[in-house]
């Protein structure tokens, strides 16, 4: 079998299970079964590959053919354009957070510019915002927490790949309660699922991934509820709050907002979608 036909298989097969991004999917697969990148895979299509690349190419099929996410297959994912470490320990970063990177950033630039701020990224799980944001912004410093310990182990794995451990702080703990001090920003991504949407999510999602990551409670706002409650005593005069949430959430999460956090500037943004995705908090 040579890299070709390695790759129309694994596209065959994954296309039976109704993977969106079977071709993609495929070709991480593989690459990750031969060692290579995307450049040499596409340079050796008509090379063939060994009996015992052809069978850990096998393994990781039938792994994702029980549909366990080809992230924690390959261990790895891309956000912000930046690599990851990914494990069932935490979520696996999605495309949608990356807005709320956007948004953070944007603000921190325009309030901030060069200024030394702290950020406190609240459920940090495998640190994809914080390392993004460190990486991104050279002037701010971030207080990591998470209730998991595994997770935080992560978070630190991936900021040490990028250079950031020296201005991340990472600690164990429940929302903002590990805070001594006051902070310029709060950047979140907590459980937002519905709990009666749970059995509806795929199965990559439902049987892989963390659920108390995902489970928000009855209306998906149970967490960030806490953390709009704990917010006005943890953020500094001109700071900002910005939670990721669900799309149908957005005025739930404004009402919430404007009650808890009161004298504030409350506006939901949008992601690419044009749907509900990020609850913006201006103290």
């Amino acid at each position: 079998m040579n890299v070709k036909e390695a790759l129309l298989k694994g596209r065959r097969l994954l296309e039976s299970i109704g993977s969106d991004e079977a071709p993609l999917e495929a070709e991480l697969l593989l690459r990750h079964a031969l060692s290579v990148d995307r450049v040499h895979l596409y340079q050796r299509l008509n090379d063939d590959i060994t009996p015992r690349q052809e069978h850990r190419y096998h393994r990781f099929l039938d792994r994702r053919l029980a549909r366990e996410p080809t992230a924690y297959i390959t261990g790895h994912r891309e956000f912000f354009g930046l690599e990851f470490e990914v494990a069932p320990a935490a979520l696996i970063p999605r495309p949608e957070t990356e807005v709320l990177v956007e948004i953070a950033i944007d603000f921190i630039q325009r309030q901030y510019a060069d200024q030394p701020i702290t950020v406190a990224d609240v459920g940090a799980g495998s640190g994809a915002i914080a390392v993004a944001l460190a990486h991104t912004l050279p002037n701010i410093n971030v207080i990591a927490t998470d209730t998991s310990k595994r997770a935080l182990k992560l978070a630190e794995r991936n900021a040490a790949r990028h250079g950031v451990t020296g201005r991340i702080e990472f600690v164990h703990g429940n929302l903002l309660a590990p805070l001594d001090e006051p902070i310029d920003v709060i950047a979140s991504n907590l459980p937002y699922v519905r709990t009666s949407d749970w059995e509806a999510l795929p199965p990559e999602i439902r049987g892989y991934e963390p659920k108390a990551a995902l489970d928000g409670g009855v209306d998906g706002l149970r967490l960030i509820r806490r953390l709009l409650k704990q917010a006005p005593q943890h953020l500094k005069p001109g700071g900002a709050l910005f939670a990721e949430i669900g799309d149908e959430q957005g005025p739930l999460a404004e009402e919430a907002a404007n009650t808890l956090v009161p004298n504030s500037d409350v506006h939901v943004r949008p992601d690419l979608a044009e749907l509900d995705r990020v609850l913006c908090v201006y103290a």
